[in-house]
């Protein structure tokens, strides 16, 4: 058995015959299954397209993003649209300390960056905030989020925002 290892011819017959053997697993093992993945994402999609369908009756003004020229809205100061979403979103004032920084000027370019904790706050809440305020303020953007779940909690969350602005 042992001079069966070391004879060459050996590995020239197991080589062909892995290399017969890979066709028929693709013809009837692999490509079936991916055939069946194919329809199972078919079907996953469409039954995600009536979950939009039905959040945009429910919610049309998710498809009208703002405008950062709009006058009703005033000029951008992260106080004003960071009070006005948790207002928005039945976050308590004391629940949303934060911090700004400084307006950058680079390449004829500001921009102005900011820190926001939320805490003690529910995920449909943190979700609900960053639609209505990154909606609202179209040139901000949220650079870094992380979730803290509290103990013993079922949905209480503390979460850290880092917010940029570009004017």
């Amino acid at each position: 058995m042992r001079d069966l290892y070391k004879n060459p011819v050996f590995y020239y017959v197991l080589a062909a015959i892995l290399i017969g053997i890979w066709p028929l697993l693709v013809l009837t093992v692999y490509l079936p299954g991916a055939r069946e993945g194919l329809e199972a994402d078919k079907d996953a999609r469409t039954d995600v397209v009536v979950a939009i369908t039905e959040i945009l009756k429910l919610d049309p003004e998710r498809l009208s993003l703002g405008d950062p020229n709009d006058s009703r809205l005033g000029k951008f100061s992260y106080l004003e649209a960071i009070r006005r979403s948790a207002n928005l979103c039945g976050i308590p004032s004391g629940n949303y300390p934060f911090t700004t920084g400084g307006i950058i000027t680079s390449q004829g370019k500001q921009t102005q960056t900011a820190r926001l904790s939320l805490k003690d706050v529910g995920i449909t809440q943190v979700a609900r905030f960053l639609t209505h305020i990154q909606s609202n303020w179209v040139n901000l953007t949220c650079e870094k989020a992380s979730l803290k779940k509290k103990e013993g909690m079922p949905d209480q969350w503390d979460v850290d925002l880092d917010f940029k602005y570009s004017y």
